[in-house]
């Protein structure tokens, strides 16, 4: 058979945009099948890049090679830095991104690639005989390839959702994917439904902003893409706004509430926890008098704005009285009314760590499909399969980020040991080697991996270097550092609350004190010039200081795990029939198929005392 392409990845979303690029930056001969090529790297629902936790996935996703990050750095309206009054493990970027600047930016970077070719077209069918993935079919044509990177995002069978009214739909207006779904269950893989939605968009000459809290951005010397070095300042960025439901939106939503999608029975999946409608957060905090919304706009080209936390299933008559209940928005004109959107997802346990669907050899997905949300996890899911696809294609051992070296390897593990029933999102209280995990150094944990899978250029990877090298440099020169009671550093201290040094300490120990900052601090050490570091270098050595005790006790834990991690588990054990483990922990090792014993460890419903007796078992049978 001849083959038209290595590699062919469904879907321009997020996900797909990023698993297209790598494939065809490490050289794959690589095809993306799209719906709409002007709607790729759109975005359905809020109009922003990075947040809680997904700032840090951004930054995860440049140091591995990808796209994401460079293309918020473009064009964003504001930026911000969340959890500053928070510790290091927490704090993360968000850019209130280009709706429209976004996407065009990204589709530029597709169509300029010169292994990437695009068709506009929807794929129907996935090819394959009795041992492998070998294509996929389309309204129009067969297309032959060597692996298939399916990111269908939400559209598999997708359908609007808005009051008692369902259709057949895709988001943001565009066509649903029909008959992949098919595809999939007759080649015997699981799928679930899923639901999610999104707020109005509200005309911006319409609403009176005397009424609501201005929100400016926090940033204007940092940037997602470790390649960017220009940034928007302050006073160029477009604020947001801040304001309030009111008791009026509340009893209108209660006396209306059977006639929401969501609480008249029409809605079948489930939708996501830490994203709820407006009516379900009245609902399931009926003792909470309002709820914050932000006013966010969507585009520097458009007059649209974002109704940040207003999404809602109700009927548009009824979202009109909603609307018009909240302060400012008395006499606003709704460009777009909110809707929810219900479609099929792929069961967690028929993929593996390296995101290849187990009993389809060559068939990776990522994104929404793999029951996630977000943007951000969609990315980082869509790159980690481009990698692997590209790996698998040549042979070679598939890449696996553990949970102490990203937020992806973090959410990948997740899905795969613990599952989800609902679109599952990424937290910062989701990674227990959070202080390992931070925003500033991404660079550190993974532009390794970027540069070893051909990902970094050479000069990213030498700047790199160089930056690593200046930081072990000076914490030499911290370490071996003493100032003394005659130093010029005690008038420093002083201005600070602190007492005059009667003994040599250490330069490192006095950056661990509270209010000393590294960039005062180096004024009274003799570092060499060409040590200097950018901002965030600086950053991130002082918190690699300031919380050493931390994050020492962290990486512990983290070897500790990884010896687990180590002892490797065939994937044909018969769990069933082991002797000594619980029905429970039979079912859920059978059904998981786990890679390690630290893996094991992680599913739910697999107990400490579980661990123990499959290690008993397995020695007895010398598999470990």
């Amino acid at each position: 058979m001849n083959l038209d392409y290595d590699v062919i990845v469904v879907g321009g979303g997020h996900a797909g945009c990023e698993a297209a690029l790598a494939c065809a930056n490490r050289g794959d001969k690589t095809l993306l099948i799209t719906l709409n090529l002007s709607m790729a790297a759109n975005m359905p629902c809020n109009p922003s890049i990075g947040g809680s936790a997904k700032g840090i996935v951004v930054r995860e996703v440049d140091c591995l090679g990808g796209a994401m990050g460079k293309v918020a750095d473009q064009e964003y309206l504001q930026m911000k830095m969340l959890n500053t009054k928070k510790g290091p493990g927490v704090q993360c970027l968000r850019a209130q991104a280009d709706k429209k600047r976004y996407p065009a930016n990204m589709q530029k970077l597709l169509k300029s690639n010169p292994n990437l070719t695009i068709v506009e077209d929807e794929v129907k069918r996935v090819l394959h005989d009795d041992c492998k993935v070998i294509g996929v079919a389309t309204n129009n044509k067969e297309y032959y390839s060597k692996a298939v990177i399916l990111t269908t995002g939400t559209y598999m069978n997708s359908e609007i959702l808005r009051g008692h009214h369902k259709f057949v739909g895709g988001p943001d207006g565009e066509n649903a994917s029909v008959g992949l779904s098919d595809s999939l269950r007759e080649m015997g893989i699981k799928l679930f439904r899923l639901k999610t939605g999104t707020p109005q968009r509200i005309a911006k000459e319409s609403i009176d902003f005397s009424k609501a809290i201005i929100q400016y951005g926090n940033v204007e010397d940092q940037a997602f893409s470790y390649e960017t070095h220009s940034f928007t300042k302050i006073e160029d960025q477009i604020p947001c706004w801040l304001i309030y439901t009111t008791p009026e939106t509340h009893r209108i939503i209660n006396e209306h509430l059977l006639e929401s999608a969501m609480y008249g029975g029409i809605v079948q999946g489930v939708g996501p926890r830490y994203c709820p409608s407006i009516e379900d957060k009245i609902v399931r905090f009926a003792d909470k008098p309002r709820h914050q919304l932000f006013l966010e706009p969507e585009s520097f080209d458009t007059n649209s704005i974002y109704l940040q936390g207003f999404s809602t299933s109700m009927p548009e008559n009824v979202q009109d009285l909603m609307v018009h209940s909240l302060p400012g928005l008395e006499n606003a004109k709704i460009l777009k009314y909110a809707y929810a959107i219900e479609y099929d997802a792929i069961e967690t346990e028929e993929y593996s760590s390296n995101l290849m669907i187990k009993k389809r050899p060559g068939l990776f997905i990522a994104g929404q499909i793999c029951g996630t949300s977000g943007y951000e996890e969609a990315a980082g899911l869509g790159i980690m399969a481009g990698i692997n696809a590209s790996l698998f294609i040549k042979g070679e051992e598939p890449f696996i980020l553990k949970r102490d070296e990203a937020y992806i390897g973090v959410m990948i593990d997740d899905l795969i040991t613990k599952g989800t029933k609902e679109p599952y999102r990424l937290l910062s209280s989701r990674a227990e080697y959070r202080l390992l995990l931070r925003s500033d150094n991404a660079d550190m944990r993974l532009t390794d991996y970027g540069y070893k899978y051909g990902l970094i250029s050479q000069k990213r990877y030498d700047e790199f270097n160089k930056k690593r090298n200046a930081i072990n440099e000076i914490y030499k020169v911290l370490d071996t550092k003493h100032f003394g009671e005659t130093s010029p550093i005690n008038d420093y201290l002083m201005s600070l609350g602190y007492e005059r040094l009667t003994s040599g300490v250490k330069a490192k120990d006095i950056l661990k004190r509270n209010g000393v900052s590294y960039k005062l601090l180096k004024n009274y050490l003799d570092i060499d010039p060409n040590l200097d570091l950018d901002l965030l270098g600086e950053f991130e050595l002082e918190v690699a200081i300031k919380y050493e005790g931390y994050i020492e006790s962290e990486k512990k834990d983290a070897e500790k795990f990884r010896k687990l991690e180590n002892i490797k588990l065939r994937q044909d054990i018969d769990y069933l029939n082991m002797d000594g483990l619980r029905i429970e922990a039979r079912q859920k090792l059978d059904k998981v198929r786990p890679s390690t014993i630290g893996q094991a460890g992680r599913i739910s419903g697999v107990n400490p005392a579980d661990i123990s007796i499959l290690v008993m078992n397995l020695r007895k049978l010398k598999e470990i």
